[in-house]
């Protein structure tokens, strides 16, 4: 028997809703093109993989079977191709000609000057009707129609699978209309690595600083097998966060001052061999949000940015892929968004 449980609420003034894991909102460029995304993020180091991520090409479909011919293509969703390296282009664009050609579509592959911004995919895909796209090749989904004007809950179910299992989130639904459900419309899948899924109006995530202290701030937190050795030898007490217990370290230092004890912390793992995990939290709307995950029982939290309410929550399935559909009334209107937690891979 499934229950259900109110996780919080979100507020999406600008009507555009974006569904991404969390845990990827760094890589983010909100109205700022994706090339200026530092590939280090990405966990690129080599500097000539480097140099091609950061010439990567997107490119619209145009041509009168231009939805024809990208949905058939099958390399990415949505109506256009982002985030193709530099050294990929050419060959992309040579692939997708014999394709239209062997299929007898007339489509092609046009470069959209200077990339596509992460809120721009967000926007246009809403006004396409809603679906999935590509940021730096996560699947995200966003959908436009949401109420602008108040909260809208955030509900969970929860079902039971087997002795042993437990009980695990089965979904997580927006609620944005009352009304029967006239026809439920898939919109694409999330992306999942962080094990999260946060729920975002499109302009907030614009001015989301993931790893930037606001108060110029961080914590440190480390725990795990060696962590008693290193409190003692490093003098730092328990962390005293909400549903850390156990967790040892310290809040509220100033960045360079955090910084240097989180290096000092690993270097003495790393030089030792020794299992632990250390964190470095600098006061961000991330390190906000992600303190009420923890503390929460439900392990999800919200964090205000402006007009907006922004909402994460953990998947309590860990990671993989997770489908999006849109429950429409019989006018067409959004009734709800719906994540089903069952990994399609």
């Amino acid at each position: 028997m499934e229950e259900t449980f109110e996780l919080g609420t979100v507020r999406c003034p600008s009507g555009v809703l974006v569904l991404i894991d969390g845990g990827h909102l760094g890589l983010w460029s909100g109205e700022r093109s994706p090339a200026d995304i530092d590939p280090v993020l990405l966990g690129i180091e080599d500097p000539d993989v480097a140099a091609d991520v950061a010439g990567a090409v997107d490119f619209a479909v145009t041509g009168p079977d231009a939805a024809t011919a990208v949905r058939t293509f099958g390399r990415q969703p949505g109506s256009r191709l982002h985030d193709i390296p530099a050294s990929q282009a050419a060959g992309v664009q040579a692939a997708f000609e014999v394709h239209c050609g062997a299929a007898g579509l007339e489509a092609r592959l046009e470069a959209v000057p200077g990339r596509e911004a992460h809120a721009h995919r967000a926007r246009r895909t809403a006004e396409e009707g809603g679906g999935g796209f590509l940021v730096f090749g996560v699947p995200v989904v966003a959908v436009g129609g949401v109420p602008r004007d108040r909260q809208l809950p955030v509900l969970a179910a929860r079902v039971g699978h087997g002795e042993g299992a437990g009980e695990r989130w089965s979904e997580i639904s927006i609620r944005t209309g009352e009304g029967p459900v006239a026809s439920s419309v898939p919109l694409g899948d999330i992306g999942v690595d962080w094990a999260r899924v946060l729920f975002g109006d499109v302009d907030a995530l614009s001015v989301w600083q993931h790893d930037e202290p606001v108060d110029g701030l961080a914590d440190v937190a480390f725990w795990g097998a060696a962590a008693d050795e290193a409190a003692a030898l490093f003098a730092a007490p328990e962390l005293g966060e909400a549903g850390e217990e156990g967790v040892r370290g310290w809040t509220g230092l100033p960045l360079p001052e955090a910084l240097h004890r989180a290096r000092a912390l690993s270097r003495w793992k790393d030089g030792t061999g020794w299992r632990m995990a250390v964190d470095f939290r600098p006061h961000s709307p991330h390190w906000r949000i992600m303190r009420e995950v923890r503390a929460s029982q439900v392990g999800a939290g919200s964090v205000d940015l402006g007009e907006a309410r922004v909402l994460c929550a953990m998947t309590g399935r860990g990671d993989g892929f997770f489908p999006v559909t849109a429950d429409l009334d019989a006018s067409g209107c959004l009734l709800a968004v719906r994540v089903r937690l069952s990994p399609t891979s």
